[in-house]
């Protein structure tokens, strides 16, 4: 069973959220708040809160300092945010502030609940459709950082193929299936992706990636391979 608290400060979207989390998470608790304050003093309440989704348009919170103010108070308490907002910038700030994932107002109910479980076990989730998104540096042709450059210049052609998928925010079982290698082998290029890259983590290393072009190294790399 799990412990959960949706900080929203609509009633009707807690709700929402009740009905998806009672039909397929049965048995778990649901805490429910209307303001920040009021989401930090219930997990004072409740030390077993396994998952906090957090709003970005709260009353005494605005965008992602509701998140930094519960990084600050309770930096062991599991985080996700749950909003309408879809930039891709801000879903980027908000895991490196330390968030779990990111899910948007606009998820379907069974992908919200496939999301909802990814995160409880222990998994990133980022919302596929937005990461695909080329990032606006990329549009606006920003200069890669010469170190980043030269660090993804290190890697393989399939590492690059798998870097690719997870900045589009893929699983290791999506990526495995979409590039037909076995799971673990996927592990493998990710440690070595992280490694290279001098990072700790994959939020990291789609941070690192930044506004590289990376279609465009790789293609500039199967052409260098002929």
């Amino acid at each position: 069973m799990y412990t959960l608290m949706v900080a929203d400060d609509h009633p009707l979207f807690r709700e929402a959220i009740g009905a998806v989390i009672a039909s397929g998470l049965p048995d778990s608790l649901l805490l429910e708040a209307d303001s920040l304050e009021g989401a930090l003093l219930k997990a004072e309440e409740h030390e077993e809160v396994d998952l906090v989704l957090l709003d970005l348009g709260l009353p005494d919170a605005e965008g992602l300092s509701g998140l930094k103010q519960i990084r600050e108070r309770r930096p062991d308490l599991p985080v996700a945010i749950l909003s309408a907002d879809q930039d891709r910038r801000t879903i980027l700030d908000a895991l490196d502030l330390g968030a779990v994932g990111y899910i948007t107002k606009s998820t379907p109910r069974r992908d919200l609940l496939a999301a909802l479980t990814r995160i409880l076990e222990g998994q990133l989730y980022l919302p596929p459709d937005i990461m695909r998104r080329p990032p606006a540096e990329v549009q606006r042709q920003t200069p890669i950082d010469e170190d980043v450059r030269r660090r993804l210049s290190e890697l393989t052609i399939k590492q690059l193929e798998v870097l690719i998928r997870l900045t589009h925010g893929a699983s290791n079982k999506v990526i495995a299936r979409e590039l037909d290698i076995a799971e673990t082998t996927v592990k493998t290029h990710v440690s070595a992706i992280l490694r290279k890259l001098g990072v700790t983590g994959r939020v990291q290393a789609i941070l690192a990636a930044g506004s590289a072009d990376l279609d465009a190294l790789l293609t500039e790399r199967h052409e260098l391979s002929r």
